[in-house]
């Protein structure tokens, strides 16, 4: 009879075991243990008549085999108990696929199966470690990027998660920690993406390698319909080829409307399409008729067959990329598909940036793109009245990023940023929840809602890159002898007097970081980390030894190194050999250091202070020259004393260039200086003449404070890493040592003061227009008044012009 029971037991229990402790674990580990001793107790009811029967029957007592039931209870229990890890989210596993368009083969709208329906995940709190792993997951080494707002377009079926938070080190996504499968409150309109590197795991072999093969257009181009167009870039006039499976083809122009040309020419970098000239197409299709030939004569792509790949093409002109619009596909042989018509002709017209010619001066646009790596891509900033501002990013999507940038003269854009990816703005936020048709001339003719301070804060600037023209510009640069491909001596292609072409050295004399940005612009690698003036320990064994480039000198806003100050062909180089040779360290993120105009203006105030009290200062040359011949210890120093506010809006900290090892300890104040020089204050007459002057060693660079769920970093006691942290500040109280400028030789009147951050471009940022901070002030022998403070580029044009003919102030009343 106990065998009976025990069989009785076994099958009992495994059915409630697998009704309430089967995966997925919706309770956890510990209540279904909790569960399983319920299931013990509940058989015990169970089989409470059948113990009596079998207490009559063998003779035993019922506490004996009850004892027994519960010692097969907690055996059970301590079975179950020794899987100590949770179990996966399901038992079948999950497949991962990229789709969408348009993309690449490693990138795409990311796409999950689950019991198996496939859906997508919903961006919110999206971050790169759960690109990190679905990445892993399909074969690739990591992850480079994701995307937001269904980027690749809007999924179907169910979002399978929500909230997904990965550690970036788990094996399959249903490690990740989520809100559970299905259980969203997103659209797909919030559908995620990722950006693979392109970059295989060694013998990945996993079935679970799904990427759907869309049937999409990948790029498009124009090829030039004569041969010497080809070597004038950028082109902006020629017949249409798509990139389709690897190949490239050509469209039919049957039914080709501008709107068409628009999205094309948006695709290609330029703003705007223009009227090709039909009767030169016409002719060239005559010439293709009389001789019997189906392509014009002598075209760059070399095919005398044209070979149509799609043809019914209707865009409606606001579409970021061609796959967006409608068109048909030709299949199998597509020589004969294009009855009555011919390849499809597109004429752009380039932005001011790219056109050929002389120059006009553009008027002063109201919209910029601040702190960006690369041409065309940055923070979004837009004037209103005399103040830049930036733009919340909810709602934020390509079609109104399009309408930014096709008004700064580029193209279409190629990604809407959100989250402040270009860094945060100072200043204003104007407008919120931006919806543009994509015909707007402006930003501000699209519909938004006004600004509150409580919905929108510069975590939520928008960015944005833009489609520019191909200009070829990485071609004739190169570095060489790095350890990685962001650093390395740097070479240059030059044209001999002869003809020929060969790649030469620059000369690192006075070479800066201001070169080095523009050098890291060209090659398309991200900031400049540093310039680098000797390069000894990049000896790259490429047998360029000669000099062909010297006396660069930039302005940092350069497209090229042709387009900076140098001397031209005739080289002056002191120091010629290749160890002398420039170099350059870049990066892909930058930091960006800005002060806080109104705490300057609203803490400003003289001090008269005894020389006794001043001796430390003057060692650390915190006063002006005239102290020297002072009657020391006796008289005083009149000081203008202030507090600031340095932040880092940037994307990365902000170190000193020098290391630990070379910081210089001052005893007087019993403090180590990481950077000699880290701002400047001056006193300027109204048409520049500087009548005082000051500066600050970096006493302690270090976060005196951050934005809220940032963590500080950088402390300077005990000898601790100096630096500050992004969306951190270090404060500079107005009672500390050389937190003034020394005045005492300053007459009274109208003076403008300013303060530099980082004035010799010792450490890299991201933008060092906004380094300078600009006040009118008025100084009458005993008092100063402070007005108008603000950041160098906060202003406009007009406004900055008409800050310097300040008057001065008659009062100190503010209007």
């Amino acid at each position: 009879m106990l065998p009976d029971l025990l069989c009785f037991s076994s099958n009992t229990l495994s059915t409630l075991i697998s009704s309430s402790c089967a995966p997925p674990f919706v309770l956890g580990q510990m209540d279904c243990l909790l569960n399983l001793l319920l299931c013990v107790v509940t058989l015990f009811h169970l089989s409470l008549p059948r113990l009596s029967q079998m207490a009559v029957s063998t003779g035993r007592n019922r506490p004996e085999l009850s004892g027994r039931l519960l010692l097969l209870g907690l055996w059970l229990l301590a079975v179950s108990g020794q899987r100590t890890t949770p179990a996966p989210l399901q038992r079948e596993k999950v497949g991962v696929r990229l789709s969408g368009y348009p993309r690449k083969h490693n990138e795409g709208r990311v796409e999950v199966s689950y019991e198996g329906e496939w859906g997508t995940i919903c961006d919110d709190d999206f971050k790169l470690d759960n690109a990190v792993v679905l990445c892993r997951m399909m074969g690739f080494t990591t992850a480079v990027g994701w995307t937001h707002s269904a980027k690749y377009g809007k999924g179907t079926g169910r979002v399978w998660l929500d909230n997904l938070d990965c550690r970036g080190t788990e094996k399959d996504v249903s490690e990740c920690k989520s809100l559970g499968w299905g259980q969203t409150d997103c659209t797909h309109e919030e559908d995620a993406g990722v950006i693979c590197k392109d970059e295989r795991i060694p013998g990945f072999v996993d079935s679970n390698i799904i990427s759907v093969q869309s049937e999409q257009i990948e790029e498009v181009r124009l090829r030039p319909a004569v041969p010497n167009a080809r070597q004038r870039l950028p082109v902006t006039e020629g017949f249409v080829e798509v990139q389709y499976k690897g190949q490239w083809e050509q469209v039919c122009d049957n039914g080709w409307i501008y709107k068409n040309s628009r999205v094309v020419c948006g695709m290609l970098g330029f703003p705007a399409e223009r009227r090709t000239n039909k009767r030169f197409y016409k002719s060239l299709r005559r010439r293709r008729a009389k001789r019997g030939r189906s392509s014009p004569p002598r075209m760059v792509s070399g095919r005398h067959v044209p070979r149509y790949r799609v043809h019914s093409v209707v865009c409606l002109g606001m579409e970021t990329h061609f796959s967006l619009c409608q068109f048909e596909l030709v299949k199998g042989n597509s020589s004969r598909q294009c009855p009555g018509g011919s390849p499809a002709a597109v004429s752009c017209v380039p932005g001011p940036m790219f056109s050929k010619g002389r120059r006009r001066k553009q008027p002063e646009l109201t919209v910029r793109l601040k702190a960006g790596a690369r041409i065309g891509e940055g923070r979004v900033e837009i004037l209103k009245g005399s103040e830049w501002g930036t733009i919340c990013d909810d709602r934020w999507n390509a079609v109104s990023a399009s309408v930014v940038c096709r008004q700064l003269g580029f193209g279409s854009a190629k990604e809407a940023l959100t989250g402040a990816r270009m860094g945060k703005g100072m200043g204003p936020i104007y407008l919120n929840e931006v919806q543009c048709t994509g015909f707007e001339k402006s930003i501000w003719d699209c519909a938004a809602k006004n600004i509150s301070q409580d919905n929108c804060r510069h975590t939520e600037d928008a960015a944005v890159r833009c489609n520019i023209p191909y200009m070829a510009f990485e071609t004739s640069i190169r570095i060489r002898g790095g350890r990685t491909r962001y650093e390395g001596r740097l070479e240059v292609l030059t044209t001999a007097a002869n003809g020929t072409r060969h790649w030469g050295l620059v000369c690192g004399e006075a070479w800066d970081m201001l070169e080095a940005m523009v050098a890291c612009r060209q090659l398309d690698i991200g900031y400049a980390n540093q310039g680098v003036q000797e390069t000894w320990y990049w000896d790259a064994d490429t047998g360029v030894k000669e000099m062909v480039l010297s006396g660069v000198k930039c302005t940092g806003d350069e497209m090229t190194l042709s387009q900076c100050q140098s001397h031209g062909e005739t080289v002056k180089c002191k120091k010629t050999g290749t160890r002398f040779a420039a170099g350059v360290i870049c990066s892909e993120t930058a930091s960006d250091l800005i002060l806080d105009a109104r705490l300057v203006q609203q803490t400003a105030y003289i001090e008269d202070r005894p020389l006794h009290m001043l001796y430390c200062a003057a060692e650390e040359d915190c006063l002006s020259s005239s102290a020297r011949n002072a009657n020391w210890p006796y008289g005083h120093r009149r000081l203008l004393r202030f507090s600031s506010e340095i932040h880092n809006i940037g994307r990365s900290d902000f170190r000193p260039k020098a290391g630990r090892h070379s910081w210089v300890w001052h005893e007087c104040h019993g403090h180590y200086h990481s950077m000699d020089i880290f701002t400047h204050y001056d006193i300027l007459t109204l048409n520049g003449s500087k009548v005082a002057e000051g500066h600050k060693a970096s006493f302690c660079l270090e976060d005196s404070d951050c934005d809220d769920n940032v963590a500080k970093r950088y402390e300077c006691a005990n000898f601790g890493e100096q630096g500050i942290t992004v969306g951190c500040w270090d404060s500079y109280r107005h009672d500390i040592d050389c937190q003034w400028i020394d005045i005492t030789d300053v007459k009274p009147g109208n003076y403008i003061m300013q303060v530099v951050i980082n004035p010799n471009h010792e450490v890299s940022e991201s933008d060092f227009t906004n380094n300078a901070m600009k006040c009118n002030c008025k100084y009458d022998g005993h008092r100063i008044w402070m007005h108008n403070c603000h950041i160098g580029d906060a202003f406009s044009e007009e406004a900055e012009r008409e800050f310097e003919k300040y008057p001065g102030q008659l009062n100190n009343l503010i209007p």
